[in-house]
């Protein structure tokens, strides 16, 4: 019996948190032009088709990080296929704990940098 009412109370939660987004959106989100005069506060204009600066910069700088997240996925594929072809050597399972290890560092200080940019090119740009 007090299986049932766990299964009954989990299947209760489960209906609700699925059913509970359908009620956020009670208010309809008419007013567009709104929300495209809200965009271009700042200097920055969404809605246009106008190319700023800051525009071309943010996209050279995306281009850079899709390739870096690339790069740290290749190598973290390459460390892994390491690992599991290793057999017991001791050099190649510490060379790819070492590219793991190396390959996380460069992630972090990358998402830092790019962390410590958009800090920056708000108030600079």
């Amino acid at each position: 019996m007090n299986k049932l009412i766990k299964q009954i109370l989990i299947l209760i939660i489960l209906i609700i948190i699925l059913i509970l987004p359908y009620f956020v959106f009670a208010q309809d989100v008419e007013p567009i032009e709104k929300l495209k005069k809200v965009g271009t506060l700042g200097g920055y204009a969404a809605y246009t088709d106008e190319t700023t600066f800051s525009y071309i910069v943010g996209q050279i700088i995306r281009a850079f990080l899709a390739l870096l997240g690339v790069i740290f996925i290749s190598l973290m594929v390459y460390a892994g296929y390491l690992w599991m072809t290793a057999r017991g050597n001791e050099d190649q399972l510490t060379k790819a704990k070492t590219t793991i290890r190396v390959a996380i560092i460069g992630l972090i200080i990358v998402v830092s940098a790019f962390g410590i940019w958009e800090f920056v090119s708000k108030f600079v740009l």
